[in-house]
């Protein structure tokens, strides 16, 4: 019942609202959170027709085709498969109404008009975003470098290692080293929990 009154009750327009967390439970982005694997929103725009629901493990973008339609596009972006980048805030002029945050998120870029008055909320979103970017660049970074120091090492323990009475067995323990080897370094550095970034800048 709350959630179809939603608009009405939080005062929506086309520009986007800040969501306090109280109200969490009256937008429809609460329902496919995955609150039993430990996911929790940390911070949520609406407007009449779109959602967009960052949190510690995902955006959730519900999104509308009009305000008037019940229809709804329910998409989900896992920071670890789809990187944050470009992150931009656009501050409001005299007359404007609106802020803009812009940011990208594997492939899909987001523009969302937000009302002025959340500007404050917005530069911790801002700032979490960017944390989260650089973050993600530095790891995609270790595991280029790891991948590089296992060939390197895999080519120098191959050269000095190989007998050709036994060369399966020895691929076979180069190939099991290396594999574990780098699912170490995958869980190290594909990081799929970004509460400890919201947490530091989003004030709940």
């Amino acid at each position: 019942m709350f959630k179809k009154v939603a608009s009405d009750v939080l005062g929506l327009s086309d520009i986007g609202t800040v969501i306090k967390p109280e109200d969490y439970d009256k937008v429809d982005a609460d329902d496919y959170v995955m609150h039993e694997d430990g996911e929790k929103i940390y911070f949520l725009i609406k407007s009449k027709t779109d959602e967009y629901c960052f949190t510690n493990k995902a955006l959730i973008h519900v999104d509308g085709t009009s305000a008037v339609s019940k229809k709804r596009t329910l998409k989900r972006y896992d920071y670890y498969a789809h990187r944050v980048s470009n992150v931009v805030l656009e501050t409001a002029g005299t007359i404007d109404l609106d802020v803009e945050i812009k940011f990208q998120i594997g492939n899909t870029p987001f523009s969302i008009d937000v009302h002025k008055k959340h500007l404050e909320e917005l530069k911790d979103l801002y700032k979490a975003l960017i944390k989260i970017e650089e973050i993600s660049n530095d790891h995609d970074n270790y595991m280029e470098y790891a991948k590089q120091s296992l060939q390197m090492a895999a080519s120098v323990f191959t050269n000095n290692r190989i007998n050709e009475s036994n060369i399966s067995e020895q691929f076979k323990e180069i190939n099991d080293i290396a594999f574990n080897w780098l699912m170490n370094a995958k869980k190290q550095y594909n990081l799929k929990d970004y509460g400890f970034v919201f947490d530091l800048f989003i004030q709940q």
